[in-house]
């Protein structure tokens, strides 16, 4: 019996132990997270076949090792009861943790158990789901900047890029449009001066110095500007000198052209002759196309006050084309001024539907306003530097007329009509001066009263009581009579 109750002993301890073991682990399974349906289900059944045979047990019988807990998706087991003392640290009522079919790590602590394996499932999922990583991931956006763009097809640059290809273009546009632009102006300017203005040409053979210079190695021509040049000549009798500007299209600017496309405009160019104080008569007279006449007359300040549109044409006379017109201060000037050769030669019908598209206007009058009164004004229209030449006439037309105008006299009739519109010219414009001066001198008195003012109202107040009384001593000395004293 001693054996027996001897061998006895160890089984009852190790039935308490297994049960403890028990316990313990029911209690770990509510502890941070864990729930007990997540026990494994085998660890019950253990337990009851290990009371059922602890009678064959003997005593070389080791402990069974703990429950090796996993975290497989088996249903849960039932809630285990033991007769051991209750703890009070216990709840006595605990209330039922539904099952949970997914393991849920979202209360994994890795420092309370170290060694259990993470399900794959959830690695697959956390690596698979790289939209879920935080935005503030250094390690992600180094990734992304990492990865390379693809590349960007040729319609997709030119829309990126529009604006930047089209101020581009439009630069190099501008660039080869000035130069180009440039040469042809320099082409036809060199043009006009290889024809006229060299050796043996027209105004080589009637002024002594062209250009302006007298030295050898002086250019002909004065560039002001890209679409202006000027041409000098002097050396002549009845004339201080000539002055030809070329004014050219604006070719270099593309802006310009642009606009030319809508009013355009054409190369021109403008003779003026100075003529000397004694060598020019009383003569007024312009020629122009009848659009162009009209504004002459109305911009022009001489012909305004002196001239007038000459209707027909004098008696037994040939006249100028019938898309011109005439304006002249008199009849008998114009006749004189429009000679036949004129007519054969530029303004007739014949020469005029030949030549006329080079012609502008002619204007001679000896009271024009500026700095020279008397002036000889031709105004024409440029070829292109390939048909230079048919405008020859029109320039021989310059000094013809100075040698015409040159000596040229006029009839005493007509002379004293122009004597007595130029007296009446010059009494109006002597009281228009008169008048100017006067506004000056009103407008000067009062600037200066204005300025008293303004130095009266800065005075303090005895300075002004002062001033009254010396004025008021000043006015009554001025009314006293003056005594004289004699002696005897």
């Amino acid at each position: 019996m001693a054996a027996a109750s001897w061998i006895r002993l160890p089984r009852a301890t190790l039935i308490l132990l297994l049960l403890a073991l028990h316990l313990s682990l029911s209690l770990a399974a509510q502890f941070e997270g864990f729930d007990s349906d997540e026990l494994p289900s085998a660890s019950a059944a253990d337990l009851a076949s290990s009371a059922d045979d602890d009678e064959e047990l003997d005593l070389e019988v080791d402990l069974p090792p703990p429950p090796r807990i996993s975290l497989s998706t088996a249903a849960p087991s039932p809630p285990v009861t033991t007769t051991t003392a209750a703890n009070p640290n216990l709840n006595p009522s605990p209330t039922p943790t539904p099952p949970n079919p997914t393991p849920s790590l979202d209360f994994w602590d890795e420092d309370e158990f170290e060694g259990i394996p993470v399900p794959e499932g959830a690695i697959s999922d956390e690596s698979s789901t790289p939209a879920d990583a935080s935005p503030s991931d250094p390690s992600s956006e180094d990734a992304a900047e990492a990865l390379p763009a693809p590349p960007r097809r040729p319609a997709e640059l030119i829309r990126a890029f529009s604006i930047e290809i089209a101020c581009v273009s439009f630069l190099i546009c501008f660039l080869l449009n000035y130069f180009t632009g440039k040469r042809q102006n320099e082409a036809i300017a060199l043009a006009w001066a290889t024809k006229f203005a060299t050796r043996d040409s027209i105004f080589d053979k009637n002024f002594s110095l062209l250009g302006t210079g007298d030295g050898k190695d002086t250019p002909l021509l004065l560039k002001e500007g890209q679409d202006v040049f000027k041409f000098y000549a002097s050396g002549r009798r009845f004339c201080q000198g000539m002055l030809a500007t070329m004014e050219m299209r604006a070719r270099h600017d593309l802006l310009s052209k642009l606009v030319e496309l809508v009013f355009p405009r054409k190369d021109t160019i403008t003779f003026e002759v100075v003529m000397n104080e004694e060598a020019m008569d009383h003569v007024m007279v312009a020629v122009a196309r009848k659009r162009v006449a009209k504004a002459m007359q109305k911009e022009e300040r001489d012909l305004q006050k002196f001239a007038s549109v000459i209707t027909s044409a004098p008696a037994g006379r040939k006249w100028v084309a019938d898309e011109l017109a005439v304006v002249a201060e008199s009849k008998e000037v114009a006749g004189d001024m429009i000679t036949e050769a004129v007519l054969d030669q530029v303004l007739g019908e014949k020469a005029f539907e030949k030549f006329g598209k080079w012609f502008i206007s002619l204007h001679f009058s000896d009271q024009l306003a500026g700095s020279y009164k008397k002036v000889l004004a031709f105004k024409f229209v440029l070829p292109d530097a390939n048909n230079m030449a048919e405008m020859t006439r029109l320039v021989a037309l310059v000094p013809f007329y100075i040698d015409l105008i040159g000596r040229y006299k006029l009839s005493s009739h007509a002379r004293s009509k122009t004597d007595a519109a130029r007296t009446k010219a010059a009494q109006e414009a002597f009281r228009e001066l008169q008048g100017v001066r006067q506004e000056a001198l009103q407008r000067k008195k009062a600037e200066k009263k204005k300025l008293l003012e303004e130095a009266e109202a800065k005075l303090s107040a005895e300075v002004l009581r002062k001033k009254e009384e010396k004025e008021r001593s000043r006015q009554m000395k001025k009314g006293m009579p003056k005594v004289k004293m004699l002696r005897s």
